[in-house]
């Protein structure tokens, strides 16, 4: 059985035709990262320069051995920094605690205990399996309005605008790291993942588990102030 391939018009109008539909396409794909960019113009900050605020947002970003990832690691050093500094209160860490062996929030919260937060200061989310789920459960069950959120360059944008989008006013700082193989993979990552963030910013679909109204941020804000 012969397999016919696809032929390039012979005509001038099909080949227009043809043309004008790869641009189309092209055009469609880039349009949820242009998104991106325009939404979060102005929102992204340094750990120097990051706006006073109350709340810092840490994404989990996977375990080793039941440590935090390298890039797991540099977040929640940029979280840990913004606290010695003063500029943040409380930190909120959101990841994967789908299964009794895999714990990401527990992992963070030992992790920035070590390196000088207060356990009193920081507030676990169990539930943040992405960053659309993190920042609804942020707003939605942990009453968090406005907080500057902790990624890798490459994530913070999304982060931004999704949170922007579930009613968390934000900022974000971008963490920078060497150009490896994880680096690579992550930004291509983005590309593809921007049509989703677009899709959960127009839609507005449910975490995967919502659950009851949590008070941590608002007791460990009025212990702070106290």
């Amino acid at each position: 059985m012969r397999i016919r391939r696809p032929r390039w018009p012979r005509t001038r109008a099909g080949q227009r035709h043809l043309v004008q539909a790869v641009m189309t396409v092209c055009v469609l794909a880039l349009l949820p990262a242009t998104w991106l960019y325009v939404s979060t113009a102005g929102r992204l900050r340094t750990t120097a320069d990051a706006p006073r605020t109350d709340v810092a947002v840490v994404f989990g970003a996977g375990l080793w051995d039941g440590e935090p990832s390298p890039y797991l690691a540099h977040r929640l050093d940029a979280a840990a920094r913004l606290y010695r500094d003063g500029r943040i209160r409380v930190v909120l860490v959101t990841g994967d605690n789908s299964r009794e062996d895999y714990d990401e929030p527990d992992a963070m919260r030992a992790y920035l205990k070590r390196h000088g937060v207060p356990d009193r200061r920081i507030v676990s989310d169990y539930a943040g399996f992405d960053t659309w789920d993190s920042c609804v459960r942020a707003r939605r069950i942990f009453g968090v309005h406005r907080a500057v959120l902790i990624s890798q360059g490459f994530h913070i944008r999304r982060a931004v605008a999704l949170c922007r989008a579930a009613g968390v006013d934000s900022y974000g700082v971008g963490v920078t790291d060497k150009h490896d193989v994880t680096w690579y993979y992550g930004g291509t990552r983005e590309v593809f993942a921007a049509g989703k963030a677009a899709l959960d910013a127009v839609f507005r679909p449910d975490p995967t588990f919502l659950g009851p109204r949590e008070h941590g941020v608002a007791k460990a804000l009025a212990g702070a102030r106290g």
